[in-house]
């Protein structure tokens, strides 16, 4: 196409010259003839005037200046720039490879042999090369398969951290024996496949899938925090021996079950047991805590959100199952904004739907754009966070499903995620990002710029397994569940450590969402126990 308009404009300029030329050829010529002709005729008046014409005709052609000269040149040549050819070629892709081996390669996690129904368990792979030695770098060709005795296959994602480490995130919906097939470039990885046991609740004649609160009171050991993570100092609950958690029978109405042990710990009361009725649950998520006094709760398997007291009193709930505007599929966030409505994370759906107080459909935000909305919040300029567990982003929202801005990706960068879970905002507005395969907290600017990151993974003090749930309290402390090691731990503004919530006398088993009440408790999802609790908290 260049060559073509080159050569075009090239001939142009010199079709013109060669018109000019042939112009002035015609004019030589006929003034030439016309002179010839006035030489031979007889001389007369009139010849005499054409003479003198001709003449005056004469001088002007020979002081006429011709472009007798190419006004255009040849040159049509092809500079090849190789340094701009290499960069096309490179944007097209680069050759990736790997030296891991399927032989050497290896799982771990307690995904790899147990799970409970409904709940996403985790396994790691990590990729070796043929001497045994751990491979740096991603992109290595890996597939996963939860698969049923009848063929049928379970929901998973594997997420590439791109340093040789991989993680296969699954959720099954039924229980039953299953086989778990890990296989590299289709070849079975070390152990490959193995025998999966899927069951309703934690098996009581097991110990839970992490370590869980054994300490008899609350420790407020403090250690110094750091970007990283907090120091391990003092003990840690899930250090101890391991508990199991016991299933005190809540109300179907919702009637708080206060706590009748002798082992004196944080929890005021406890609500729930598994099923479908009020005050019922079935793999609760997301909570949220009203300025009015109420506590909601996304039940997400049973597609609709329950409300309670801050007194633990069930009061209402809404919420028809179904993937059309309105209705819920699979609600793992909520949230309530300052004018009252209530806003809801539909994993499944994609979107973010926006009810009255009392349960009305208002609308829905983000279709087109989310992936997989898990935790959802309102910062203080009235706009909606909603993390995107599936896109690992985390986007901000105006209520009329405007978008402001998003920040984040997937991966284990200071500015990345894997997996987030929930969000919190500060007193200074500031969003606290709950990262929950990276098992760490992230605190960004409204505008998506990292402020701080703490944690690490591990049992110690400051340590995560799989942080989800989030909240803060006016003084800017941050309480975070920590969904692996079944337990609640509380940081200062900065991220140091500062304490525990003492869960031990009913243990917890994998806490999701998190929120202060108004009257300033901690409530939380207690997701494998089936109830939500709420507990003491000294701000």
């Amino acid at each position: 196409m260049e060559l073509e308009v080159t050569y075009g404009l090239k001939q142009k300029v010199l079709q013109a010259q060669l018109d000019t030329l042939l112009h002035g050829q015609r004019g030589i010529v006929d003034t030439c003839t016309q002179t010839e002709k006035a030489l031979s005729g007889e001389a007369s008046a009139a010849s005499l005037q054409a003479e003198r014409g001709l003449g005056e005709r004469l001088g002007e052609l020979a002081s006429q200046g011709l472009p007798f000269q190419a006004e255009e040149n040849d040159q049509l040549d092809l500079l090849m720039e190789a340094e701009g050819l290499r960069k096309s070629i490179h944007k097209l892709g680069t050759i990736i490879t790997t030296s891991a081996v399927a032989s050497q390669s290896e799982a771990s996690g307690v995904g790899l042999e147990q799970c409970i129904v409904g709940l996403p368990a985790c396994v790691t792979i990590t990729t070796r090369d043929k001497a045994g030695g751990p491979c740096r770098s991603g992109n290595a060709i890996l597939s996963a398969e939860v698969c049923t005795p009848d063929g049928s296959v379970a929901d998973g994602e594997i997420l590439d951290y791109k340093n040789g480490t991989y993680d296969f995130v699954y959720t099954v919906n039924k229980e039953g024996e299953f086989s778990l097939a890990l296989r590299l470039y289709d070849q079975h990885i070390k152990g490959s496949p193995f025998r999966l046991r899927v069951t309703r609740s934690p098996d009581p004649e097991e110990s839970p899938p992490t370590t869980t609160a054994t300490s008899l009171t609350a420790t407020a050991t403090t250690s110094t925090g750091s970007s990283e993570g907090a120091k391990r100092r003092g003990k840690s609950p899930g250090s101890g021996s391991k508990k199991k958690g016991s299933r005190r029978t809540g109300s179907a109405l919702g009637t708080p079950r206060r706590k009748e042990n002798p082992i004196e710990d944080d929890l005021i009361f406890r609500i729930g047991t598994k099923g479908r009725n009020k005050g019922e649950f079935t793999n609760l998520q997301g909570v949220s805590a009203s300025s009015s006094g109420r506590i909601l709760i996304a039940d997400s398997n049973n597609q609709c959100v329950q409300i309670f007291s801050n007194e633990g009193e069930f009061n209402s709930r809404f919420g028809v199952r179904g993937r059309s505007p309105g209705q819920l599929q699979r609600p793992t966030g909520v949230a309530v904004h300052p004018n009252g409505d209530i806003i809801i994370a539909d994993y499944d759906n994609k979107w973010v739907s926006i009810f009255s107080s009392e349960g009305k459909y208002k609308a829905k935000l983000g279709s087109g754009r989310l992936m997989g909305p898990k935790g959802v919040s309102v910062d203080q300029n009235g706009h909606v966070i909603v993390v995107d567990n599936k896109a690992c982003t985390v986007f901000i929202f105006q209520p009329t499903g405007k978008l402001v801005s998003k920040f984040g990706s997937r991966g284990n960068g200071d500015k990345q995620f894997a997996g987030p879970h929930f969000a919190a905002i500060n007193n200074n507005n500031e969003i606290i990002v709950t990262d929950f395969h990276n098992h760490s907290v992230k605190v960004f600017t409204p505008e998506g710029e990292l402020l701080l990151k703490f944690g690490s993974n591990g049992e110690g003090n400051g340590q995560f397994n799989a942080p989800t749930g989030v909240a803060v309290d006016v003084n800017g402390n941050i309480i975070v569940a920590d969904w692996g090691n079944s337990r609640i731990q509380v940081f200062d503004s900065s991220g140091s450590f500062l304490s525990y919530i003492n869960t031990s006398a009913d243990p917890l088993y994998g806490p999701q969402g998190l929120a202060l009440t108004s009257d300033g408790h901690v409530v939380v999802a207690d997701s494998g126990n089936h109830c939500f609790k709420v507990y003491r908290y000294l701000q």
